[in-house]
């Protein structure tokens, strides 16, 4: 009998056609299980291992540019040290040298260094007006320094670092040398032939002013942008 049910095959009853069911019930309940944990980990935006997927910010794309805008005004403060440095190291040398001494040529009769002290703005013009200079020095050291929070420019860094470092160069020879404060006299000692006797803050102050000029024609602005009129 058990030979002939197995040559026969077990008959369709609805006991068997149950357990077929319920057998594929629970093989799939794993693969759904499955796919809705894998749908939960897209939502949640991790990836394999629960690790959390990185996402686009819209913030940290606004502040990409503070790291330059922060190297830009390094930049202003490093020129203006340089050249701050440069000249008052030049005016204690001169001074210690130089002054009530006879001129030293440098170029023939073309340059001499000639240690002279000057009341007045750069290359010795407006000497009756030193306080008013020296109100003006410390109000461009202001602009420069507020305007250093926009600066994403290299070229008007450069340009605004030797404004300052010129413009504190002369405003501290005017607060701290005779006669007074806020009206000391400024040393000058560069002399070319037949020109006014000036100091490296003044070129410092010029060389700056002439970048400006030149970045204003091209459309530079401090903050990077360029325009066209």
């Amino acid at each position: 009998m058990a030979e002939a049910e197995r040559i026969i095959g077990t008959p369709d009853t609805p006991d068997a056609a149950r357990d077929g069911q319920q057998r594929s019930g629970e093989s799939a309940v794993p693969g759904e299980r499955s796919g809705s944990g894998a749908d939960q980990a897209r939502a949640d935006g991790s990836g394999p291992g629960g690790q959390t997927a990185p996402a686009a910010s819209g913030t940290d794309a606004r502040q990409a540019p503070r790291p330059r805008g922060r190297r830009r005004i390094a930049v202003l403060f490093g020129v203006a040290a340089f050249a701050y440095v440069l000249d008052l190291v030049s005016k204690i040398i001169v001074v210690e040298k130089l002054e009530h001494r006879a001129p030293v040529k440098v170029l023939g009769d073309w340059l001499e260094f000639n240690a002279i002290r000057n009341p007045g703005a750069a290359f010795s013009f407006g000497q009756a007006y030193t306080v008013i200079f020296t109100v003006i020095a410390a109000a461009v050291i202001v602009v420069i320094a507020r305007l250093a929070r926009k600066l994403y420019s290299l070229p008007w860094a450069i340009a605004l670092g030797l404004l300052l470092g010129g413009a504190l160069g002369n405003l501290t020879d005017r607060i701290f040398r005779s006669p007074g404060v806020f009206e000391g006299a400024v040393v000058d000692f560069i002399a070319p032939r037949h020109f006014a006797v000036f100091n490296l803050a003044d070129s410092a102050i010029v060389c700056g002013g002439i970048l400006i000029v030149l970045l204003s024609f091209r459309g530079l602005d401090p903050d990077g942008t360029v325009h066209k009129d």
